[in-house]
């Protein structure tokens, strides 16, 4: 029996499927991604809708509610600060409009560069072996046995106030360990992989076998290994500065959260100073979660299927 002949509409509805049957199109995926690029949107349209100056100390009346809440004093928020003042009479708005991005940029910086570094060294590890597989183990298995938040406490101390970069860039040495020891691991068990081999009997070069041709099919484990990069830098960089180190001078939310217990908002009842930033951590934290969650059915179908 022959199969009757689809019709144009039968033909354009299956072509609509197809395009839409997309692992990248990924429902989680996209939500975290969303979020993410809300915050970052959020802090390049605030500066063009709302005067960024307001971070400044005494721009405002100090410890205003936000709008439509009163404090302890009966004073009620106001238009010209929605978000409510902390204690130094800065806006809270203009401050999580600088300091929410400032914070994501450290943590992607951070592990940007540490995955750089990762990749590099798990393919090198897991392609070449021998003596340099050793080394690099060695050194991957003690770095990631030693606790990073206090080496970094103990060199921002010494050091005294950082840029945002330098900060990333400290951080980002204690976050290559984790991708290097997953990156090698892949490489080892593709290694004997029928076109690995084919590459290797037609003479191609070990960099051009290592990011050529096994690179690729690594990008959703390197993206989802990424994403917890970036969860583990902001982490870091937020402890650091809710201890009273990292950048001074620069707005971020970890630096507003520890001004905010540091002048006693919990017991003034001021919970817009520590809580929006706060709830600008989660957003970040569920969008990073929900971007790996997306990235593990990517990689995996069969957790497509399941979801």
């Amino acid at each position: 029996m022959t199969d009757t002949p689809l019709t144009r509409a039968e033909k354009r509805q299956a072509k609509r499927i197809r395009r839409f049957d997309n692992p990248w199109l990924n429902p989680k995926l996209i939500w975290g991604a969303g979020l993410l690029i809300a915050i970052v949107a959020m802090g390049l349209l605030g500066r063009v809708f709302w005067d960024p100056d307001l971070v400044f100390t005494g721009s405002a009346q100090l410890k205003l509610p936000p709008l439509g809440f009163e404090n302890l004093r009966g004073q009620s928020g106001i238009m010209s600060n929605p978000l409510g003042t902390d204690g130094g009479g800065r806006d809270m708005l203009a401050l999580i409009i600088i300091g929410a991005p400032n914070t994501l940029f450290v943590g992607l910086l951070a592990s940007l560069i540490g995955m750089s570094i990762g990749i590099f060294l798990g393919f090198s590890a897991g392609f070449v072996g021998g003596r340099t597989d050793d080394v690099i183990r060695v050194l991957a298995d003690v770095m990631i046995t030693i606790p990073p938040l206090l080496i970094l406490v103990v060199f921002q101390t010494a050091y005294g106030d950082v840029s945002l970069t330098m900060m990333a860039l400290l951080i980002a040495g204690f976050v290559w360990q984790s991708p290097t020891r997953l990156i090698r691991a892949q490489v080892l068990s593709m290694k004997q992989s029928g076109y690995v081999q084919m590459a290797q009997l037609s003479g191609a070069s070990t960099g051009h076998i290592m990011f050529r041709e096994m690179l690729p099919n690594l990008v959703p484990y390197l993206f989802g290994s990424f994403i917890a990069s970036v969860t583990t830098s902001i982490v870091t960089a937020v402890g650091l500065e809710v201890l009273g180190l990292g950048p001074q001078r620069i707005p971020t939310l970890g630096r507003t959260i520890y001004e905010a217990i540091n002048a006693g908002a919990l017991i003034q009842n001021l919970w817009w100073w520590w809580g929006i930033p706060t709830l600008l951590l989660g957003i970040i934290f569920i969008g990073l979660l929900l971007i790996n969650l997306g990235l593990d059915e990517v990689s995996n179908p069969r957790l497509r299927r399941l979801s």
